[in-house]
């Protein structure tokens, strides 16, 4: 006969009692509380830097300012220019200011003698052409004075208010630039009006060196 029967109760008191005291150790030791795992907090998206309308602007502005300063010194000096010219019907008194005005506008460029010369055929020029009085002198331009166009003002209030005489683009081409009133047949009465009249230097002996052109 065997006893390995009767040992099976034994072996399992014995393990029942081996497993209890070793839940019981299990149950003293104190538990380290499971860490749980540090999530890194989401990453803020980095700024996007936009251009402020800011910076553009002052450049701008700053680019803009010596244009502005240009036009607002032209203005002026245009302004001053008109405010310096008599209002119109002015009469006598305002000549000299339409004649500094005009003197400031063109610095002379001339000889004095051209100067001289072109002056006094331009005033010539003029009064022939609007008052008929000493056509005959330009024929080449006025034609037959018995056939040439009636004069559209009367010599009686006809008046050159200044005159100048300039270099036209080379030293043989000379204008002359007059502003002047006059009353017309019909009665009406205009001043600062302009007329330039155009003359070729020539070389012809005897005569004068300045050729008036015909008007176009």
């Amino acid at each position: 006969m065997t006893r390995s029967p009767a040992r099976s109760p034994r072996l399992l008191l014995i393990a029942t009692m081996v497993l209890a005291g070793a839940g019981g150790i299990l149950l003293t030791v104190p538990q380290t509380p499971r860490t749980p795992a540090i999530t890194a907090p989401p990453r803020a998206p980095a700024p996007t830097t936009h251009p402020t309308a800011t910076a553009p602007s002052n450049r701008t502005a700053q680019a803009g300012t010596p244009a502005q300063a240009t036009a607002s010194t032209a203005s002026s000096t245009q302004s001053a220019s008109a405010s310096a010219l008599p209002p119109h019907g002015e009469g006598v008194a305002g000549d000299a200011a339409i004649q500094k005005s005009l003197e400031d506008a063109w610095p002379a460029d001339l000889a004095a003698d051209d100067e001289h010369t072109l002056l006094a055929a331009g005033r010539g020029l003029l009064r022939a052409d609007a008052t008929g009085v000493g056509r005959a002198e330009w024929p080449a331009l006025f034609g037959d004075p018995d056939q040439a166009i009636a004069p559209a003002f009367s010599t009686t209030r006809f008046r050159i208010q200044a005159a100048i005489a300039r270099r036209d683009g080379s030293p043989n081409q000379a204008v002359v630039h007059l502003v002047w009133a006059g009353t017309d047949r019909g009665g009406t009465s205009t001043d600062r009006r302009i007329t330039d009249w155009h003359f070729t230097r020539t070389s012809t002996k005897g005569t004068s060196p300045w050729t008036p052109q015909p008007r176009t």
